[in-house]
Protein backbone atom coordinates (compact mmCIF):
# COMPACT_ATOMS: atom_id res chain seq x y z
CA UNK A 1 0.00 0.00 0.00
CA UNK A 2 1.20 3.10 -0.87
CA UNK A 3 0.58 6.35 0.82
CA UNK A 4 0.46 9.58 -0.50
CA UNK A 5 -0.53 13.54 0.53
CA UNK A 6 -1.36 16.74 -1.17
CA UNK A 7 0.83 20.21 -1.21
CA UNK A 8 -0.69 23.48 -1.93
CA UNK A 9 0.45 23.83 -4.87
CA UNK A 10 -1.69 20.76 -5.97
CA UNK A 11 -4.74 22.46 -5.12
CA UNK A 12 -4.22 25.11 -8.35
CA UNK A 13 -3.45 21.60 -10.91
CA UNK A 14 -6.41 19.92 -9.77
CA UNK A 15 -8.87 21.98 -9.10
CA UNK A 16 -11.64 22.50 -12.00
CA UNK A 17 -11.31 25.21 -14.36
CA UNK A 18 -12.70 28.84 -14.25
CA UNK A 19 -13.35 30.79 -17.77
CA UNK A 20 -14.85 34.01 -18.16
CA UNK A 21 -17.99 31.98 -20.24
CA UNK A 22 -18.79 30.11 -16.92
CA UNK A 23 -22.46 30.42 -15.78
CA UNK A 24 -24.68 28.79 -13.22
CA UNK A 25 -25.03 25.94 -15.24
CA UNK A 26 -21.78 25.17 -16.22
CA UNK A 27 -20.27 25.25 -12.49
CA UNK A 28 -22.58 22.23 -11.68
CA UNK A 29 -25.91 21.54 -9.30
CA UNK A 30 -25.39 19.98 -6.12
CA UNK A 31 -28.70 18.04 -4.25
CA UNK A 32 -28.32 18.35 -0.59
CA UNK A 33 -30.69 15.55 0.76
CA UNK A 34 -30.79 15.71 4.44
CA UNK A 35 -32.72 17.70 7.14
CA UNK A 36 -35.21 15.90 9.41
CA UNK A 37 -37.50 18.02 12.14
CA UNK A 38 -35.21 20.19 14.12
CA UNK A 39 -32.02 19.30 11.64
CA UNK A 40 -31.82 22.24 9.60
CA UNK A 41 -28.01 22.95 10.25
CA UNK A 42 -26.76 19.99 9.03
CA UNK A 43 -28.14 20.29 5.82
CA UNK A 44 -27.66 24.34 5.58
CA UNK A 45 -23.73 23.25 6.19
CA UNK A 46 -23.58 20.97 3.55
CA UNK A 47 -24.77 23.46 1.06
CA UNK A 48 -23.58 26.29 1.34
CA UNK A 49 -20.09 24.41 1.96
CA UNK A 50 -20.92 24.20 -1.94
CA UNK A 51 -21.60 26.97 -3.15
CA UNK A 52 -18.66 27.80 -1.58
CA UNK A 53 -16.44 25.84 -3.08
CA UNK A 54 -17.50 27.16 -6.30
CA UNK A 55 -20.52 25.20 -7.76
CA UNK A 56 -23.25 26.73 -9.90
CA UNK A 57 -26.46 25.80 -7.84
CA UNK A 58 -27.30 24.01 -4.75
CA UNK A 59 -31.34 22.57 -4.76
CA UNK A 60 -32.04 21.06 -0.53
CA UNK A 61 -34.37 18.51 -0.26
CA UNK A 62 -35.38 18.50 3.54
CA UNK A 63 -38.54 18.33 5.46
CA UNK A 64 -40.66 21.00 5.89
CA UNK A 65 -39.95 22.31 9.41
CA UNK A 66 -36.43 23.47 7.80
CA UNK A 67 -37.87 25.80 4.96
CA UNK A 68 -38.39 28.67 6.29
CA UNK A 69 -35.46 28.82 8.42
CA UNK A 70 -33.37 27.35 5.68
CA UNK A 71 -34.80 29.54 3.13
CA UNK A 72 -33.26 32.77 5.56
CA UNK A 73 -29.93 31.48 6.29
CA UNK A 74 -29.09 30.49 2.74
CA UNK A 75 -31.45 31.75 0.31
CA UNK A 76 -29.90 31.49 -3.00
CA UNK A 77 -30.44 27.39 -2.38
CA UNK A 78 -33.49 26.09 -4.48
CA UNK A 79 -35.67 24.13 -1.71
CA UNK A 80 -37.83 20.86 -2.29
CA UNK A 81 -39.53 19.65 0.71
CA UNK A 82 -41.26 16.80 2.40
CA UNK A 83 -43.78 16.19 5.09
CA UNK A 84 -45.84 13.07 6.31
CA UNK A 85 -46.17 12.00 2.16
CA UNK A 86 -42.83 12.13 0.38
CA UNK A 87 -43.54 13.57 -2.89
CA UNK A 88 -41.15 10.72 -4.98
CA UNK A 89 -42.24 12.24 -8.47
CA UNK A 90 -40.72 15.60 -7.30
CA UNK A 91 -37.70 13.71 -5.81
CA UNK A 92 -36.55 12.06 -8.90
CA UNK A 93 -37.04 15.64 -10.81
CA UNK A 94 -34.56 16.77 -8.63
CA UNK A 95 -32.31 13.61 -8.79
CA UNK A 96 -32.15 14.06 -12.40
CA UNK A 97 -31.07 17.46 -12.33
CA UNK A 98 -28.25 16.64 -10.14
CA UNK A 99 -24.30 16.82 -11.15
CA UNK A 100 -23.62 15.58 -7.29
CA UNK A 101 -25.84 14.48 -4.41
CA UNK A 102 -25.07 14.62 -0.81
CA UNK A 103 -27.20 12.62 1.40
CA UNK A 104 -27.82 11.65 5.17
CA UNK A 105 -26.65 15.00 7.44
CA UNK A 106 -29.54 15.34 9.50
CA UNK A 107 -31.85 12.87 7.78
CA UNK A 108 -32.82 10.68 10.88
CA UNK A 109 -33.39 6.80 10.69
CA UNK A 110 -37.21 7.03 10.45
CA UNK A 111 -39.20 5.01 7.97
CA UNK A 112 -39.35 7.87 5.85
CA UNK A 113 -35.35 8.61 6.11
CA UNK A 114 -35.28 5.23 4.96
CA UNK A 115 -37.75 4.93 1.52
CA UNK A 116 -35.81 8.33 0.41
CA UNK A 117 -32.34 6.90 0.32
CA UNK A 118 -33.61 3.62 -1.20
CA UNK A 119 -35.18 5.65 -4.01
CA UNK A 120 -32.11 8.08 -4.00
CA UNK A 121 -29.80 5.54 -4.43
CA UNK A 122 -32.24 3.76 -7.47
CA UNK A 123 -32.43 6.44 -9.55
CA UNK A 124 -29.24 8.47 -9.20
CA UNK A 125 -27.43 8.55 -12.32
CA UNK A 126 -24.70 10.97 -11.04
CA UNK A 127 -21.89 10.70 -8.20
CA UNK A 128 -23.05 10.69 -4.67
CA UNK A 129 -21.73 11.42 -1.03
CA UNK A 130 -23.01 9.37 1.64
CA UNK A 131 -22.86 10.28 5.57
CA UNK A 132 -24.17 10.14 8.14
CA UNK A 133 -27.83 8.97 8.93
CA UNK A 134 -27.53 7.70 5.79
CA UNK A 135 -24.54 5.69 6.74
CA UNK A 136 -26.67 4.84 9.50
CA UNK A 137 -29.69 3.48 7.71
CA UNK A 138 -27.01 1.65 5.82
CA UNK A 139 -25.89 -0.19 8.44
CA UNK A 140 -29.23 -1.46 9.54
CA UNK A 141 -30.56 -2.67 6.42
CA UNK A 142 -26.71 -3.99 4.84
CA UNK A 143 -28.85 -5.38 1.42
CA UNK A 144 -28.68 -1.28 0.05
CA UNK A 145 -24.91 -2.00 0.02
CA UNK A 146 -26.13 -3.45 -3.58
CA UNK A 147 -27.74 -0.61 -4.88
CA UNK A 148 -24.75 1.64 -4.74
CA UNK A 149 -23.50 1.67 -7.94
CA UNK A 150 -20.04 3.70 -9.28
CA UNK A 151 -18.99 7.11 -8.28
CA UNK A 152 -20.39 6.46 -4.64
CA UNK A 153 -18.02 8.00 -1.60
CA UNK A 154 -18.59 7.20 1.88
CA UNK A 155 -17.39 9.44 4.41
CA UNK A 156 -18.10 7.73 8.12
CA UNK A 157 -16.31 8.46 11.38
CA UNK A 158 -14.63 5.66 13.47
CA UNK A 159 -17.86 4.39 14.91
CA UNK A 160 -19.90 4.90 11.57
CA UNK A 161 -17.26 2.75 10.16
CA UNK A 162 -18.04 0.41 13.05
CA UNK A 163 -21.82 0.04 12.31
CA UNK A 164 -21.55 -0.31 8.63
CA UNK A 165 -18.28 -3.35 8.79
CA UNK A 166 -19.28 -5.08 11.51
CA UNK A 167 -15.34 -4.11 13.04
CA UNK A 168 -14.95 -3.26 16.17
CA UNK A 169 -13.93 0.64 16.81
CA UNK A 170 -10.75 0.21 18.42
CA UNK A 171 -9.43 -1.87 15.73
CA UNK A 172 -10.68 0.82 13.31
CA UNK A 173 -8.78 3.60 14.51
CA UNK A 174 -5.33 1.58 15.01
CA UNK A 175 -5.61 0.86 11.35
CA UNK A 176 -7.41 3.34 9.77
CA UNK A 177 -5.64 3.08 6.07
CA UNK A 178 -6.62 -0.86 6.19
CA UNK A 179 -9.46 -0.18 7.26
CA UNK A 180 -10.54 1.98 4.65
CA UNK A 181 -8.95 0.26 2.14
CA UNK A 182 -10.76 -3.15 2.73
CA UNK A 183 -13.62 -1.28 2.88
CA UNK A 184 -13.67 0.36 -0.28
CA UNK A 185 -12.47 -3.18 -2.03
CA UNK A 186 -15.26 -5.39 -0.20
CA UNK A 187 -18.12 -2.85 -1.62
CA UNK A 188 -16.49 -1.57 -4.89
CA UNK A 189 -16.66 2.57 -3.79
CA UNK A 190 -14.33 5.39 -2.69
CA UNK A 191 -14.15 5.23 1.33
CA UNK A 192 -13.33 8.52 3.19
CA UNK A 193 -12.67 7.43 6.98
CA UNK A 194 -12.40 10.19 9.01
CA UNK A 195 -9.82 10.50 11.85
CA UNK A 196 -6.89 13.00 12.80
CA UNK A 197 -5.16 11.74 9.57
CA UNK A 198 -8.05 10.94 7.02
CA UNK A 199 -7.68 8.22 4.46
CA UNK A 200 -9.21 8.31 1.27
CA UNK A 201 -9.15 4.80 -0.51
CA UNK A 202 -10.37 3.66 -3.77
CA UNK A 203 -10.83 0.08 -4.82
CA UNK A 204 -8.74 -2.63 -5.88
CA UNK A 205 -5.76 0.02 -5.78
CA UNK A 206 -2.05 0.08 -4.49
CA UNK A 207 -2.16 3.84 -3.55
CA UNK A 208 -4.17 5.87 -0.61
CA UNK A 209 -4.47 9.07 0.48
CA UNK A 210 -3.01 10.15 3.81
CA UNK A 211 -4.67 13.66 4.65
CA UNK A 212 -2.23 16.37 6.27
CA UNK A 213 -4.19 19.07 6.65
CA UNK A 214 -6.43 19.98 9.61
CA UNK A 215 -6.58 20.86 13.00
CA UNK A 216 -8.36 18.71 16.53
CA UNK A 217 -10.57 22.12 16.37
CA UNK A 218 -12.18 20.62 13.56
CA UNK A 219 -13.54 17.77 15.65
CA UNK A 220 -16.72 19.85 16.63
CA UNK A 221 -20.31 19.53 15.21
CA UNK A 222 -20.77 19.94 11.40
CA UNK A 223 -17.57 19.48 10.19
CA UNK A 224 -18.40 16.86 8.30
CA UNK A 225 -21.41 18.37 6.76
CA UNK A 226 -18.63 20.83 5.38
CA UNK A 227 -17.43 18.56 4.10
CA UNK A 228 -19.51 16.75 2.21
CA UNK A 229 -20.58 19.86 0.88
CA UNK A 230 -17.20 20.78 0.13
CA UNK A 231 -17.06 17.43 -1.77
CA UNK A 232 -20.27 17.17 -3.48
CA UNK A 233 -19.11 20.79 -4.90
CA UNK A 234 -16.41 19.50 -6.40
CA UNK A 235 -18.15 16.42 -7.95
CA UNK A 236 -20.62 19.27 -9.45
CA UNK A 237 -17.60 21.07 -11.31
CA UNK A 238 -16.68 17.98 -12.41
CA UNK A 239 -13.78 16.63 -10.64
CA UNK A 240 -13.38 12.76 -10.72
CA UNK A 241 -14.51 11.28 -7.72
CA UNK A 242 -11.40 9.99 -6.38
CA UNK A 243 -10.18 13.61 -6.80
CA UNK A 244 -12.92 15.02 -5.68
CA UNK A 245 -12.51 13.54 -2.30
CA UNK A 246 -9.33 13.44 -1.35
CA UNK A 247 -9.06 17.57 -2.63
CA UNK A 248 -12.04 17.90 -0.66
CA UNK A 249 -10.28 16.67 2.46
CA UNK A 250 -7.16 18.51 2.34
CA UNK A 251 -9.49 21.46 1.25
CA UNK A 252 -11.56 21.32 4.41
CA UNK A 253 -8.28 20.67 6.58
CA UNK A 254 -6.81 24.03 4.99
CA UNK A 255 -9.95 26.32 5.72
CA UNK A 256 -9.90 24.28 9.17
CA UNK A 257 -5.83 25.39 9.80
CA UNK A 258 -7.19 28.95 8.62
CA UNK A 259 -10.02 29.73 10.71
CA UNK A 260 -7.92 28.42 14.02
CA UNK A 261 -5.30 30.67 13.48
CA UNK A 262 -7.82 32.98 14.05
CA UNK A 263 -9.63 31.77 16.20
CA UNK A 264 -7.89 28.92 17.83
CA UNK A 265 -8.73 25.39 18.14
CA UNK A 266 -11.04 25.54 21.30
CA UNK A 267 -13.15 28.22 19.34
CA UNK A 268 -13.50 26.69 16.38
CA UNK A 269 -17.40 25.81 14.87
CA UNK A 270 -18.08 24.06 11.79
CA UNK A 271 -19.09 27.72 10.22
CA UNK A 272 -15.56 29.14 10.69
CA UNK A 273 -14.17 26.22 8.47
CA UNK A 274 -17.01 27.29 5.69
CA UNK A 275 -16.25 31.12 6.18
CA UNK A 276 -11.97 30.19 5.91
CA UNK A 277 -13.16 29.00 2.83
CA UNK A 278 -13.07 32.26 0.34
CA UNK A 279 -9.36 32.65 1.89
CA UNK A 280 -8.20 29.02 0.71
CA UNK A 281 -9.36 29.69 -2.93
CA UNK A 282 -8.52 33.11 -2.92
CA UNK A 283 -4.88 32.62 -2.34
CA UNK A 284 -4.78 30.58 -5.53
Amino acid sequence: MNHFSYSYEDIKKLLPERDENSNKGSCGRVLIIGGSTCMAGAPYFSARAAYRTGCGLVEVFTHEDNRVILQTLIPEAVMSVWNEKIDFEKLENSIKKADAIAIGMGLSTSDNALEILKFTLQKRTCPIVIDADALNLLAQNKELFKEISKNAIITPHPLEMSRISGADTKEITANIPESAQNFANENDLICVLKDHRTAVAKPHSDDIYINQSGNSGMSTGGSGDVLDGIIAGLLAQGCEPYIAATLGVYIHGIAGDIASEILSQYSLMASDIIDALPEVFNSL
